[in-house]
């Protein structure tokens, strides 16, 4: 079965979107919500009402299976500060809350290797914690 990437982007209106990337397919799907998981079930919706669309209409519909992707790292951060405080992501990845506050607000723009600093640190504490088991 064709994987197809799907990018979830946050929009200047507040909410999550997420979109095929590129794909050959003669459909697309699209999903919107106030956070990633509500955003990845509303796109999981539109997918299915697109696949019952097709086969009632006689259309085509090649079913894949979809790989999620964060299109950039503000969106990550947005999606991390509704799980925890800045200063909290400040410690895992070394920079300034302050600083990751003005990625999030969109007043600068984090470089190459601040955008790895952020996604390695982030990534890092989260394997930390699933190393270890609950009683």
């Amino acid at each position: 079965m064709k994987k197809v990437k799907v990018l979830i982007e946050k929009g200047k209106d507040g909410l999550f979107t997420a979109y095929m990337d590129n794909t050959p397919l003669s459909y697309s799907c699209l999903g919107t919500g106030k956070t990633v998981m509500e955003t990845i079930d509303d796109f999981k919706k539109g997918y299915e009402a697109m696949k019952e669309y097709c086969l009632e209409s006689g259309k085509d519909f090649e079913e894949v299976e979809f790989s999620f992707y964060y299109a950039n790292t503000v969106t990550f951060l947005h999606a991390l500060k509704d799980f925890f405080k800045l200063e909290g992501i400040s410690k895992v990845t070394g920079i300034n809350a302050a600083q990751l506050g003005h990625y999030i607000q969109g007043v600068k723009r984090p470089s190459a290797a601040t955008e790895k600093k952020i996604r390695d640190g982030v990534m890092r504490s989260l394997h930390e914690m699933q190393t270890i088991k609950f009683r």
